[in-house]
Order: C-alpha cells, then structure tokens, then sequence
C-alpha cells in the first residue's frame, strides 16, 4: 500500500528557517520549485510532500487531518491543540527555535518585579472595581498560567497587531508575549517579571495519531519500498535523531604504543569516563617503527573532547584528531519506538 505522508511546515520566520536546515542536514532536504508555491517533495525519502503554512495553522491542520505530521513551536502546539484530539509529539525537542512565552509589564511599574507583585496589583485594580488586561495572542496557555500563580481578577485582550504598544496607547496594561532576547521588549519600555515566564518553547515534531495508527502494522521490518505513513515517518525521524545525537559527540582518535590490543584497551579503560560510548577500538598500526603502535578510537561527548585527549596523551598517545559526525544512529530509534508505544497505547484505549 503507498501512501503519501503530509508534513506541514513553517512557511515564514524563524521556525521556517530552522527547518529547512534541520531538514537538510539530515538528508531530508526539501525540493521547491519556488517560494510561491506551497507544495514541495523531499526527493530523499519518496512519499513524504511538504506543504507550507502559518505556524498558527499547522496544529489545527494536523488535529483535522490535513497534514500526517507538521513540525511546530511546543507554545502553538499547546495553545492550539484540540483537548480530546488525535494528535500527539513524535519529537519533543528538534534543537531550534529556542523562545519564552513571558509576562512583561511597563518600566514605570517600579513596585512590579516578581509574579507575585503582579498578584498583589490585580487584586489592587479588583478593589477599585477593575481587573488587570493582559493582551496576549496565547489566551490559553496564559489564562491557566495566570491562575496556577493565583491571579484571577484579570481580562485577556486580543490583539492582532503589535503586543509591545499595547500598554503604550492604553490598550492593555500588560502583556505576555514570545521573546527569544528581550531586545523588542526593552525598545518598548516594557521588562519582564521574574518567575513570569508562561512556558519555554523550542520547535517539535507533531503527528495525526489516528491516521498514523492505520499504517501501524509491522512497522519495524516494513517490505520495499518504505511506502506506508508509518514506514516514512520511520525514516525521517531515524534520520533526525541520527543528526541530534551527533552533535553530541566528536571521534577522537589516536597512535598510542603498548605491548598489544588488549594492554592499550585496558589502559584506555582504566577511566571509564572517558573510554568513549562502549569503550575504545583499538587496531594495529603497521610502522617502520620498532615499537608497537595501535590506533585507538573513542566517540567522546563533546564538552568530553579536552579530557580524552588529555588520557590519550597521559598514554603516550601521538596525533590526536578529532573529528565531527553527520550521523549517530544507536541500537533503535527512541523517537520511532516512542511513537509506535504511543499509538498502541491509542489504540488500545479506544482513542484511535
């Protein structure tokens, strides 16, 4: 059965930045004919077409069924999604579009600097028969924000334009809003209060549980080629989390003399921590030298790299390189697991 898998991704911004590098430097690229047009194919993986939306719509498009995946910040995902819907994360953090969500309040509140300030002042505006505005695009997620911080005498404001001048022309009088440095915020006169960041953000993954659970069957050993939604999101996320893990980690490699394999191994081994993910690979180095040399290779964690060199040189070692990697793939795919125990979990409490 072949079947075409909808990703809907950002058409602008930020996050429409971010996945375009994510996905190419998986080997996922996508192919666009041109900017004007909403529909591309990613050649790589054959099945999966890339439609281009508002960030504000692909959450809804993936709850409705229009899109099999999208790939969207966690603050729309949580804003936006369907409370008793089908959809569900596949990867909960894919490394870009780092954000706040954050209350901030104008500079000449000098009395303001913590959320519990905030508290004191809305019960102040409540006992001169007023409630606080809050302008916001996120009415959800800060309405329940608001509440868990015991703030309930507040109004929420709708806005389409620019949050920032909202307190300025009397609109609101505070706000909470998206912010990656607080520079917009400052030009503003407007600072953030401590404790008042709503929720961190980042860019994730999202799925249609229902339409993904119908392609469920056999997934791990799927016949050629990969052509059911279940097999593509399989290899989009097995190539994702390959590219994640790598960052993590550098190759070191070494020449360090010793009698044999085994001594230098055990050698290498004597600090675990630093042997490498399962420990080192050592091979023979065939030199004009008399003495034995033996190649010695460890993955080291990247903020590790310093360390392991430092052992290999305490052994004697030469030529230390370190090297990048494009691709770490580990024994199974933690994302593709999680998805399918999901969907089962779905399925088996009737949810799809």
């Amino acid at each position: 059965m072949n079947e075409t898998l909808r990703l809907a991704v950002p058409s602008t911004g930020a996050l429409h930045d971010g996945t375009g590098q994510l996905l190419e430097s998986s080997d996922a690229a996508v192919s666009r004919v041109n900017t004007r047009r909403y529909t591309a194919e990613m050649p790589s993986i054959p099945g999966i077409e890339v439609i281009y939306q508002r960030q504000s719509d692909i959450t809804s498009l993936v709850d409705g069924g229009n899109a099999d995946i999208g790939i969207v910040g966690l603050d729309r995902y949580l804003e936006s999604r369907l409370e008793d819907g089908s959809s569900l994360v596949l990867a909960p953090d894919l490394r870009f579009g780092r954000s706040r969500l954050c209350i901030a309040v104008p500079e000449a509140w000098i009395d303001a600097t913590t959320i519990y300030d905030l508290a004191d002042i809305a019960l102040e505006f409540h006992g001169q028969g007023t409630a606080i505005r809050v302008a916001t695009k996120y009415p959800r997620l800060v309405r329940r924000y608001l509440q868990r911080q015991g703030i309930t005498y507040f109004t929420l404001v709708d806005i389409n334009g620019a949050l920032e001048a909202a307190p300025r022309i009397g609109y609101a009088d505070v706000i909470a809003d998206i912010s990656d440095t607080g520079n917009t915020l400052r030009e503003n006169n407007l600072r953030t209060l401590s404790g008042g960041v709503v929720i961190e953000s980042q860019a994730i993954m999202i799925g249609n549980g229902e339409l993904l659970a119908k392609s469920l069957k056999s997934p791990h050993e799927p016949p050629r080629p990969y052509r059911t939604k279940i097999q593509l999101v399989r290899q989009l996320l097995e190539r994702i989390e390959a590219r994640l893990a790598s960052r993590n980690y550098r190759r070191v490699t070494a020449n360090v003399r010793g009698a044999s394999e085994e001594q230098v191994a055990e050698l290498v081994l004597a600090v675990p921590e630093l042997a490498g993910m399962t420990g080192p690979t050592v091979s023979r180095v065939y030199s004009a030298d008399a003495d034995n040399w033996y190649a010695v290779q460890v993955l080291a964690r990247k903020e590790d790299i310093v360390r392991v060199v430092d052992h290999l040189r305490g052994l004697g070692g030469h030529g230390a390189a370190v090297t990048d990697l494009e691709f770490l793939y580990q024994a199974k795919c933690e994302l593709f697991t999680n998805l399918v125990d999901n969907l089962n979990t779905m399925q088996a409490q009737g949810k799809v």
